[in-house]
């Protein structure tokens, strides 16, 4: 299974435009370096059905396991089921036709002084919890509070923030602690806001709710759905809030549009594919390039009773690779790290496992503008000079490339390579053996999580054996694998970064140095570089969008050229399958990808001729 990082309520983070006036107006919504696409008072955003009906079922698939539906513990304690986020609500949201962008939701309007030192939200009057009680300042600052208090990264996320404040019926404001900082404002409007007077209160069985452990007490929110019913480890079903207090909202129009989403849990990815071919299933992205190969040849779909999908991802870039874990002494030297890179078979496993539908990443933000090439100049030349004696001398000579195993010839030239880079570093071979000075073998276990991840790692593992390096392979359950990742206990495991076209604060949860020892950190790989932070201050700090595009520029070309990790594969389209009988509108948003379910709807018409779902 392939680990991301970065959680769904964590979804990369996005900056704002700077205001033209000192009086801090208040703003409907506002992107980075733009203007919003949508006015005050707009109807609906361009991309949705207005008129999508409502009603019917989707089910969706999920692998592993639940055993919570508190999103405040959930990078740190338990399996948090992973729809409860329909339940909530955050400050404001997106449109997926700008990137970048926010909207109000739960508040009618926000406002932000010239420097960004602080943000305040204006909470709508008719937002209501699901039991009728409004929406309050109080319930926002007691959000705040709780996720910063209880869970790393939220702690980490808000670092910034110094204090945070009522200042009326229907306003909160947040103060942080530097200026200049054009995402603070946006990442507080990200907020997912929970009652108050609910977790401070009692559960039906007498016994006093608490906020910093887990629950299976069905969660009261604010949001389109409500869970229904759910067996613990097994199911969970949502159903619509039909009287939804934003349901005729601008920003909600043509969403939500189904009365029940159901989320089904199987253990294994074999079984999780055959639960689709059953009928079990009604929608699935699939990420195995051998499932979409070969895996759909069943009657249902030759019948066009199953459709199948893809979607361009134009809205974010990513980095996956095995990351290695500088924690260990073995892998300190980057010429360690780029020995383990010359070893990958990526070619061999693109052609007999991926069906060549893959391509190597060769860039943490592969498939942006933001991706380094060449050698750097302009802008990112100046900046890269600031840190000139901290990097090493290949990021300004040396265009980043990743190693090509396409041929017998390249791969042996490539394992010489590898050797003599492992002997510089102080690793000879010896009786068939990787060994340093001491005489400590080198040793190194690939931790996953799926039997798909075995495929891979087996053939990787092969090939560090003939350099010596005595190589095995662990695959654990999901909470096992989990547990190991937040407690930085692996060697080498798989990590997933996506990133926004606008990054920023993230950056410092995936490469900083204070993140780098906080268990639970997306900081897998352990960096902790004085350079690289400075160049993240530097993407934080920009004042314009091409001061951003060259810092992250140079960002991207350091952390290549430290080999931190040894890219893996990705695809720039989201793939997709499903039973016939949902829709979509026509034109898609651009920087949606599937949308599902969010803007798609229950086809009657459709369902008819596939059947309804069992």
């Amino acid at each position: 299974m392939i680990r991301t990082l970065l959680p769904s309520l964590l979804a990369a983070c996005l900056a704002l435009t700077p205001l033209a006036a000192q009086e801090a107006p208040w703003r409907h919504g506002s992107v980075l370096l733009d203007e919003p696409k949508y006015p005050a008072g707009f109807k609906h955003f361009d991309y949705v059905n207005p008129n999508a009906p409502k009603g019917g079922l989707v089910r969706l698939g999920a692998q592993g396991t639940f055993d919570s539906f508190n999103i405040v513990v959930a990078g740190v304690k338990g399996s948090p089921e992973q729809g409860v986020g329909l339940v909530y609500e955050a400050l404001t949201t997106s449109a997926l036709d700008q990137p970048n962008s926010s909207y109000g939701l739960l508040a009618e309007a926000f406002s932000y002084p010239e420097d960004y030192s602080s943000v305040t939200f204006r909470l709508r009057p008719e937002a209501r919890w699901h039991d009728g009680k409004p929406v309050t300042p109080d319930d926002v600052i007691f959000s705040f509070e709780a996720l910063k208090a209880n869970s790393p990264t939220y702690a980490f996320y808000y670092a910034n923030v110094t204090k945070a404040e009522k200042l009326g019926d229907r306003e909160v404001k947040f103060t942080f602690d530097e200026k200049g900082n054009r995402e603070l404002p946006q990442i507080m409007g990200q907020l997912i806001v929970l009652p108050k007077h609910w977790w401070e209160g009692t559960a039906p069985d007498g016994r006093k709710r608490d906020v910093t452990q887990t629950t299976l007490e069905p969660p009261l929110g604010s949001g389109p759905y409500r869970l229904k019913s759910f067996e613990a480890g097994r199911t969970a079903s949502y159903e619509r809030v039909k009287d939804h207090w934003g349901v005729n909202l601008n920003v909600n129009i043509g969403q939500n549009n189904f009365d029940e989403i159901r989320f089904e849990y199987y253990r294994d990815a074999t079984v999780l594919l055959e639960a689709f071919k059953g009928d079990r299933i009604d929608f699935r992205s699939e990420n195995s390039a051998r499932n979409w190969a070969v895996g759909y040849d069943f009657p249902a779909r030759q019948e066009g009773r199953v459709i199948r999908e893809e979607f361009p991802i134009r809205a974010s870039g990513r980095m996956q690779a095995f990351v290695l874990n500088l924690r260990r002494d073995q892998f300190k030297d980057q010429r360690v790290r780029r020995a383990f890179n010359l070893a990958f078979p990526f070619e061999e496993l693109n052609k007999t496992i991926f069906y060549g539908l893959y391509e190597r990443p060769s860039s943490y933000f592969y498939g942006l503008d933001l991706a380094s090439s060449g050698l750097p100049e302009g802008k990112e030349l100046e900046i890269l000079e600031t840190v000139r004696d901290k990097v090493p001398p290949a990021v300004f000579t040396t265009p980043y490339k990743n190693p090509v195993n396409d041929s017998p010839e390249a791969i042996r030239n490539n394992l010489r390579e590898a050797d003599r880079l492992l002997k510089e570093a102080g690793w000879e071979v010896k009786g068939g053996r990787r060994v340093n000075a001491k005489g400590e073998v080198f040793s190194v276990e690939l931790l996953g999580s799926s039997p798909n991840d075995e495929r891979i790692f087996l053939p990787y593992a092969d090939v560090l054996k003939r350099l010596g390096i005595a190589a095995s392979v662990r695959t654990v359950d999901d909470v096992q694998e989990t547990n190991r990742t937040r407690a930085f206990d692996f060697d080498i495991t798989t990590g997933l970064w996506p990133q926004s076209s606008s990054p920023g604060n993230e950056q410092r949860e995936f490469w900083g140095s204070q993140s780098a020892k906080r268990e639970g950190s997306q900081n897998l790989a352990g960096i902790a570089d004085p350079a690289v932070d400075a160049l993240i201050d530097r993407v934080i700090f920009a004042k314009d969008r091409d001061e951003l595009v060259a810092a992250t520029k140079a960002l991207d070309r350091v952390l290549l050229a430290h080999d931190y990790v040894v890219p893996q594969w990705t695809s720039l389209k989201q793939r997709t399958a499903r039973w016939d009988r949902y829709s979509h509108p026509e034109t898609m948003p651009r920087y949606g990808g599937a949308a599902f379910p969010t803007i798609w709807w229950y086809d009657q018409a459709k369902a008819a001729k596939t059947g309804a779902p069992r």
